[in-house]
């Protein structure tokens, strides 16, 4: 059996990212929200596009104010006012001044804005009571932010509203990105009914495949859909065979533990699959089943429990979509130090997970472990959880307030 980190590192060194040059799609700006850009995103903008005010105030020279006072202000001629969004039409000369606007395009001959608060206006003319303190002052130089031509976006990158602004200002309102993986889900096991059905005596409502589709697609997956697969050797080993056919990751669950009626080992060898991974040391979610296929699908089996098909998902099928998806940072699992508000126990020598849910308290994180029972068929305290702390191997009890190390989901 494997320990939860032989298995991280054999399954993370089993992906490779989607091809930039044939796994891409060209989306409107509007559809790029959580995408992941593909290539090299530049502009032949400069930004700020051009030399343009800070503030509310007066364009001047630097020249003519920098020894004003409220004692001997400096006056000068107001011969024009520029809004946001106008084209100036004088050049500022000797003794002249501009009135201007947040935003507007500085006219030729000023290099400083004074800030209408240090000034008092007659009629034309303006009183600069306060000398700035430097040479273009309140003055946004083109290209101070971005020169055109240069990188503006790395590929590999998840797009969110910062990155979506970037290329609206760059006027790029379509992006190349990577196509979402697709995923293929099914629930094995003849006791399952979909939610719609009448519910018999001994048949479980399957869950699985509706939590797992819900969190492929916050993992920026694509769901492939594939209903509830019955225990028999033929039906699954169609419905394997269909999904490795169209997809990029399979996962299945039940079916991989050890009992008369877990033929899906069987079958992904009968299939030409390579498996990785049979059992990892961790609770819940020993039960994992990862294999591999000529065509690069990668499998997951994960228990049927519904618990431990959401850890082993967690833990191991999350970091593989986002890796998979082209993203070169932040795929990999994320964890964080927090004190426990309460006891932890483990009765495990294997690595255990204990849902709850972490919150950030002046800077400090703390757990809160869901209450009632922590079974892996225990789905009902898993809602409302963002958080599993980890006891590691042989480490049975964490102290209310002491740290432990809280994987975030």
């Amino acid at each position: 059996m494997l320990s939860v980190s032989e298995a991280e590192g054999i399954i993370f060194n089993l992906i490779q990212p989607l091809n930039n040059q044939y796994d891409t799609e060209i989306v409107d700006l509007f559809a790029a929200e959580s995408r992941v850009l593909a290539s090299v995103v530049a502009s032949q903008l400069d930004f700020p596009y051009w030399d343009n005010s800070a503030m509310d105030g007066y364009a001047v020279c630097y020249a003519d104010v920098q020894q004003a006072t409220p004692q001997q202000p400096a006056i000068l001629e107001v011969i024009e006012e520029i809004p946001a969004g106008y084209q100036p039409k004088s050049t500022i000369q000797q003794g002249q001044a501009a009135r201007i606007f947040t935003g507007a395009v500085m006219p030729k001959g000023a290099d400083t804005v004074i800030m209408q608060e240090y000034t008092q206006r007659e009629e034309n003319r303006v009183f600069i009571l306060t000398a700035p303190t430097k040479p273009q002052e309140f003055v946004r130089q083109r290209a101070a932010y971005y020169q055109a031509g240069k990188q503006l976006l790395p590929p590999g990158i998840m797009l969110h509203g910062s990155e979506i602004a970037v290329l609206a200002t760059a006027q790029c309102t379509q992006v190349s990105v990577y196509r979402r993986p697709r995923v293929a889900i099914f629930s094995t096991g003849n006791e399952l009914v979909a939610p719609d059905q009448p519910l018999q005596p001994g048949q479980i409502v399957d869950s699985n495949q509706y939590a797992l589709a819900a969190l492929v697609r916050q993992s920026g997956g694509e769901p492939l859909i594939l209903g509830i697969v019955p225990d028999e050797p033929a039906a699954l080993e169609k419905a394997i065979a269909y999904a490795v056919s169209n997809a990029d990751i399979v996962i299945s669950s039940g079916g991989v533990s050890v009992g008369d009626y877990d033929y899906v080992e069987e079958i992904i060898k009968s299939l030409e699959g390579k498996i990785h991974i049979q059992a990892v040391a961790m609770k819940p979610g020993k039960p994992l089943t990862v294999a591999t296929f000529r065509n690069q699908v990668i499998y997951f089996g994960l228990p049927g429990n519904p618990a431990s098909a959401l850890v082993t998902f967690w833990r191991f099928v999350q970091p593989t979509i986002k890796k998979l998806s082209g993203l070169v940072e932040g795929w990999q699992p994320k964890f964080v130090k927090a004190f426990t508000a309460q006891e932890l126990r483990s009765k495990s020598k294997w690595e255990t997970y204990i849902w709850g849910k972490l919150d950030l308290q002046n800077g400090i994180y703390k757990f809160q472990p869901a209450g009632g029972n922590q079974s892996s068929g225990n789905l009902i305290n898993l809602a409302q959880t963002n958080g599993l702390a980890v006891l590691s191997v042989e480490q049975t009890l964490v102290s209310p307030g002491e740290e432990v190390q809280v994987l975030l989901n």
